[in-house]
């Protein structure tokens, strides 16, 4: 192991969570390196799917319970509350996966208590603001929004504080490699309670509407939220007891203001399709387009997964200016996620009509939004990883320069194909950008890592007396 690999060691006589032991005990029996990455990509990926499920029967659930017209609507309160949220984070979720390996020693422990408490400051005073802002402009401009949208959004805001602090922890989570608290809590717990939250309500006589929805999403975002940072403070707190708080501000901003900027622009890509289609079809059509794109989505858990494992192993490598190794780690994970993404995409477009029919009569007539975006994924399938890559090796602003010129690629093909091809024209313009957005990262990534992590900068400092 690296010495930049270096954890800080467990608390003496501290029981293992239990996804750790699972862990260790799946890489002592794959081996390695290696071994370590499979089992941790394979931890992540049972979360994600473990989750896809619960978020696909949560969908067809609520779905079923309100009706295609109130489930579109709570549909786009969810898309907006997933967008500002994310955005309110200032791209620290990303950043802490950087800063927190780099901390990982113990003589940074001071900078890692530091980092931790300013960025849950930022994410949730930040989605504070933002929320704020939302209402008092929904309030003061209410035309801005139609009638059956303006309550369930109004209610909606209520959850971006509490969104945005789960953001942050999910990658302080990854940084350190604590699959269960990273993960656990938005994607399985969040959800669960949202549907065992909007069941309660209709149970008690509320009326079938988005508002019920969204009332239910903010009480399972705060409770998430609040549980999530006090599991992940007692473990941070076992790692830098004794440690005084140090910042290194202006430094965490000039990484993390650019990840805002890309993660604005992937965002902007991941749903411009569905704030769009607002302006051109009723609720019901973007409940169907929502379905078949989610459904598809699984597809995406896949490289979420490997992606998680990677950008640590990325990370490692580039504070050892190491970069025939990030060369080798790169060719290896992009197997990991071509092979089961072509499976998965397969099985997914020959149950697609089965699948969207669980939803509810005609949601099944939107299978061809799913064959559109299937070309998209697996374009980013091939290229594998590269983002990950990209970002933790310092070159942020290109990724985001890259990632800006796909979300505009992608709003001009939305805006030109809705009104001629309707549900089927956003999934055309989503799955075109995908495939541009994965050959431009590919390249950068290529050129990147041809230039090196600095190589012969860290040899001849070695060879000074």
């Amino acid at each position: 192991m690296q010495a930049s690999e270096t954890q800080a060691p467990p608390v003496h006589g501290a029981p293992r969570p239990p996804l750790a032991a699972a862990r260790a005990l799946m890489a002592r029996f794959l081996g390695g390196e290696d071994g370590r990455d499979r089992a941790g990509a394979a931890l992540t990926m049972a979360i994600r799917v473990a989750s896809a499920g619960l978020a696909f029967l949560t969908q067809v659930l609520l779905a079923r319970w309100l009706g295609a017209f109130e489930f579109g609507v709570f549909t786009y309160v969810w898309v907006w509350v997933n967008v500002l949220g994310t955005l309110a984070v200032m791209g620290f979720s990303t950043s802490a996966v950087r800063f927190l390996n780099e901390y990982a020693k113990p003589a940074a422990a001071g900078l890692a208590r530091g980092f931790l408490r300013f960025g849950r400051a930022v994410s949730f005073g930040a989605g504070a603001l933002v929320m704020l802002a939302g209402l008092f402009i929904l309030w003061r401009f209410p035309g801005l929004a139609d009638d059956h949208y303006l309550r369930p959004m109004m209610i909606g805001l209520l959850a971006l504080p509490a969104f945005a602090l789960t953001d942050f922890h999910d990658g302080t989570g990854r940084a350190r490699q604590w699959i269960g608290l990273a993960f656990i809590p938005p994607y399985i717990l969040r959800p669960l309670l949202i549907l065992v939250f909007t069941g309660w309500a209709l149970w008690l006589g509320g009326e079938r509407q988005a508002t019920l929805a969204a009332t239910a999403l903010v009480a399972a975002t705060w409770i998430t939220a609040l549980a999530q940072f006090a599991l992940q403070q007692r473990r941070f707190a076992s790692e830098t007891t004794g440690a005084a708080p140090r910042y290194d501000v202006g430094h965490w901003l000039w990484v993390s203001l650019p990840l805002l900027l890309m993660e604005s622009f992937t965002l902007l890509m991941m749903n411009i399709d569905i704030l769009l289609l607002e302006l051109f079809v009723t609720p019901e059509g973007i409940a169907r387009y929502f379905a078949a794109a989610r459904t598809m989505s699984f597809v995406a858990f896949i490289h979420f997964a490997v992606s998680a494992v990677a950008m640590r192993r990325f990370a490692l490598a580039f504070a050892d200016h190491d970069a025939t190794r990030a060369r080798r780690q790169l060719d290896r994970f992009r197997g990991w996620m071509l092979w089961p993404s072509l499976a998965l995409t397969g099985l997914l477009l020959v149950a697609g009509p089965f699948i969207l029919s669980l939803f509810g009569p005609g949601f099944a007539t939107a299978w061809p939004v799913m064959a559109a975006l299937a070309a998209g994924y697996l374009a980013r399938a091939l290229a594998g990883p590269v983002e990950a890559l990209l970002v933790v090796s310092g070159r942020q602003k290109a990724t985001a320069a890259v990632t800006g010129l796909t979300a505009a690629l992608n709003i001009a093909l939305n805006l030109m194909l809705i009104p001629r091809y309707g549900l089927l024209g956003a999934g055309l313009a989503t799955g075109v950008s995908f495939v541009f957005q994965a050959l431009a990262l590919s390249f950068l990534a290529r050129r990147t890592l041809q230039r090196g992590f600095g190589e012969t900068a860290r040899n001849s400092r070695a060879k000074r007396p």
